[in-house]
């Protein structure tokens, strides 16, 4: 991976949220290409339950002041940075107070999904985008972990289709068994539409379930992981039906070797030497 720049994108990664195998492997895999040479960015949302002092966040007054127009509304982006101890890596926080000040990340008190939570996604992917924009940073992949992250894919290749910081770069998608029951705001895909998204690639959020969420991420990216050993029938068979490339299944124990080389053979379609 020497060289390689990879951006993680995920809802979580540990020690900021619970340990999950999304949150993991948001941890790890950006700790493999950092120990093989590889540079990394790591991007998450600055949930209100993550303790800014203990983890020592702190805004980057350079990266934030932007507004990002999310259906209609002019809404201030914040962008925060902590450093994992001892790994020598950055992460970002895409951060916004109505959006993400509570002190929850996906469900209410009751375990209910957040009614802004289709709004929370729309931003947490221009959010980064537009930040990686400003670093001037041009990723070779760009490997989505979490469906709160899920919207990423469609506006790498849809909304910001034609920049040319993200021409060359490759996206990964990691599928994980971490779903919700129902389906986010019925209004989403109206929401999509103010950004005048292409209407076939939005059809999926007609009705905005974790499956047809993850769809859409699968259909947007270049490449897919199996972060689960166990997948639903019916996103297992989308993954297996795409004519993309596909890794299987490795636990954080055995994933290291196996990642470094998909990504290399398989999504940049690099000669071994």
């Amino acid at each position: 991976m020497k060289e390689k720049r990879v951006l993680y994108v995920s809802s979580e990664v540990i020690p900021y949220l619970p340990e999950t195998e999304a949150s993991s492997m948001s941890y790890f895999a950006p700790k493999m290409v950092n120990d093989r040479g590889g540079q990394i960015r790591i991007f998450m949302p600055r949930f209100g339950n993550i303790n800014e002092r203990r983890h020592q966040l702190h805004e980057v007054i350079r990266l934030s002041g932007m507004n990002l127009i999310i259906n209609d509304l002019d809404m201030p982006l914040i962008i925060k940075v902590a450093s994992i101890p001892k790994e020598r890596m950055q992460v970002y926080f895409i951060d916004n107070e109505d959006y993400f000040k509570r002190k929850a990340t996906l469900t209410d008190e009751n375990g209910d999904l957040f009614e802004d939570n289709d709004e929370r996604a729309i931003f947490f992917a221009k959010g980064v985008i537009e930040t990686v924009k400003k670093l001037n940073w041009a990723p070779d992949i760009i490997h989505v972990h979490g469906w709160l992250a899920g919207l990423l894919p469609l506006y790498l290749k849809n909304y910001y289709g034609n920049d040319p910081l993200f021409e060359d770069s490759k996206i990964v998608t990691s599928i994980y068994n971490q779903s919700f029951e129902g389906a986010l705001d019925a209004e989403m895909i109206e929401k999509l539409r103010y950004d005048a998204l292409d209407e076939e690639m939005i059809a999926p959020f007609e009705e905005a379930t974790y499956n047809n969420i993850m769809k859409s991420a699968i259909a947007n990216s270049d490449a897919i992981i199996k972060g689960s050993e166990d997948l639903s029938e019916e996103l297992d068979g989308f993954i297996d039906a795409q004519e993309k490339p596909v890794l299987k299944y490795y636990s954080p124990e055995e994933f290291a070797d196996a990642y470094e080389n998909f990504y290399l053979s398989q999504v940049l379609e690099e000669e071994e030497e």
